[in-house]
This record gives structure tokens, C-alpha cells and sequence, in this order.
């Protein structure tokens, strides 16, 4: 249910994100009825995104369109939301082999606010826009805004400013017609109702928009071929376990039978898909 009241002649908009608990007197439950209750709640996360799928494919697909004509994919955010496009941003390359800079996440606060609650950060629209700006952000990008609440000043803020750049863009919240979702081109609500501590959007709210941001990333990159069959082939060889899971789909692709050898050629190419293609 939504709610919108009157008071001196604003209109305000509030939340089912702000809604109170299902559950009370949480301190007297015992461990085993808390995480049961949690898991309860959780449970709704994929069904309340199930609903909304067809909303991310429209997403996905421009997304895929302006990658493939040279653009980008941002995603800008405050508090858990921008911390969780972060992540999904952070975890391309590594992922995928992308380079660095095709999928960027701008948090308000700045970096400090990763691992530290900067004040008052989102609550400046005028912010928002100005951090794009200096990614030289541009119409050839897709800008992809997240606020659990839908109603993030910095957030909107730049959504507003994109549009009149004629910029696309997205966004990705958990309360149904929210501010957010009127200036987004692809809006995206994922309805998953009050949090089991009321108003403690990193949960629900959270898990909805990480699941909704794996489904954009990975969709994204296996359109512009960066997995093949099931696979990361494009994955940096950072560390020892992503050496060796290289290593063994280099001898299952191309019939080498000797592991060093395999591995040798791998370290030597740099890629799983470079190696493999390397014996066409």
C-alpha cells in the first residue's frame, strides 16, 4: 500500500520500505527464532524479483546497445545501494576481463563512503551530477540509478540532469511510483515489502538490488561474448585458484592432456579465450 499525505501543501511521499515490521518484541526472541524469521523474509526476495524481469530485459538490452557502440554503464547510488553497485562494478574486469572504466559506480560521499557513513552525502541533488561529470559522462552511457527508497536527492538529482542530456537511464528501487522511477527511462521496483527491523533497507531492499544487479552485469557480458558455454574465458589470472580453473578449461577445450603444459600456455596468452583460440 502506498501512502501520500498532505502537509503545507507539500505532497510526501512514504514508503513501504519504511513500514513497520511484521514481527515485534525482536530482543525477546530467542537466536533460532530470528534467523528463522529472516530466512522467512528472504525468501521473498526472488519471487518479488520474478515479478519485474521483463522490466530488467528492456534494461539489459539497451545497455547491451550502447556497449557495443563504445559506451558505458554507471551506476550511481548512497548508503548499502551504493555500495552494493560498487561491488557489481568492481567485479567486471576481474570477472570478465573488461577493462577498468566500462563499468563505473559513483557513491555519494566519494570512496570514504564504502566503508564509512558519510553525513548528509545524499541528500545533495546537485551532487550527484557533478560526479558523473567527472567521468565525462555522455549520451553514448547509460546511467543507472539506485535508492532503495526511491526518493534519494542525490540520485535523482542526477537522473534529472541525464535526462536533459539526453543520457539513458535506469533505476532500481523497492517502493512502488517513487520519485526515482518518474525520472528513469527504464525504472525497475522491486516490491519486497517492510524490513524485519523496520526501515533497515540493507536487507531486503539490499538482496533485491544485488540480485537485480547480477542479473544486469552478467546479462550484459555474456551478450558481448564474454562467457562462452558457461564460462569466465576472459577472467584475469589474478591469484592461484583462477590460474588453475584456467589451466583445466584450456586442456578441456583443447584436448591437452598435461597440466603444466597447459598451464604454461595459458600464463603465456593471458586468457583462456586466447589460449584456446591460439590452437584454431
Amino acid at each position: 500500500m502506498i501512502f501520500i499525505v498532505h502537509k503545507k501543501n507539500m505532497t510526501e511521499f512514504l514508503k513501504i520500505t519504511e513500514q513497520a515490521s511484521d514481527y515485534h518484541h525482536l530482543e525477546r526472541m530467542s537466536v533460532l527464532e530470528i534467523l528463522g524469521y529472516i530466512n522467512k523474509e528472504d525468501a521473498k526476495v526472488p519471487v518479488a524479483v520474478s515479478k519485474v524481469i521483463s522490466q530488467i530485459e528492456s534494461l539489459v538490452q539497451i545497455v547491451t546497445d550502447k556497449m557495443l557502440m563504445g559506451g558505458r554503464l554507471f551506476y550511481i547510488g548512497a548508503g548499502t545501494s551504493g555500495r552494493l553497485a560498487v561491488v557489481d562494478a568492481s567485479e567486471c574486469p576481474p570477472t570478465y576481463g573488461v577493462p577498468y572504466g566500462l563499468v563505473v559506480a559513483i557513491i555519494a560521499g566519494g570512496e570514504k563512503a564504502i566503508t564509512v557513513a558519510v553525513e548528509f552525502a545524499e541528500d545533495d541533488k546537485e551532487q550527484g551530477w557533478k560526479d558523473l561529470q567527472t567521468q565525462n559522462v555522455s549520451d553514448k552511457d547509460v546511467v543507472i540509478g539506485i535508492a532503495a527508497s526511491g526518493t534519494t536527492p542525490y540520485v535523482i538529482g542526477a537522473l534529472e540532469e541525464c535526462r536533459k542530456k539526453n543520457i539513458i537511464t535506469g533505476s532500481i528501487s523497492c517502493n512502488p511510483g517513487s520519485p526515482i522511477s518518474a525520472v528513469a527511462d527504464y525504472p525497475i521496483e522491486v516490491i519486497v515489502g517492510p524490513e524485519f527491523v523496520t526501515g533497515s533497507t540493507r536487507m531486503k531492499s539490499g538482496t533485491a538490488q544485488k540480485l537485480v544487479l547480477n542479473m544486469i552485469s552478467t546479462t550484459v557480458m555474456i551478450q558481448l561474448g564474454r562467457v562462452e558455454d558457461n564460462r569466465m574465458v576472459n577472467m584475469q589470472l589474478t591469484n592461484e585458484k583462477l590460474i588453475d580453473r584456467g589451466t583445466k578449461m584450456v586442456m578441456e577445450r583443447t584436448g591437452i592432456k598435461d597440466y603444466d603444459q597447459a598451464k604454461e600456455i595459458l600464463l603465456r596468452f593471458g586468457s583462456v579465450k586466447k589460449a584456446v583460440d591460439s590452437f584454431k
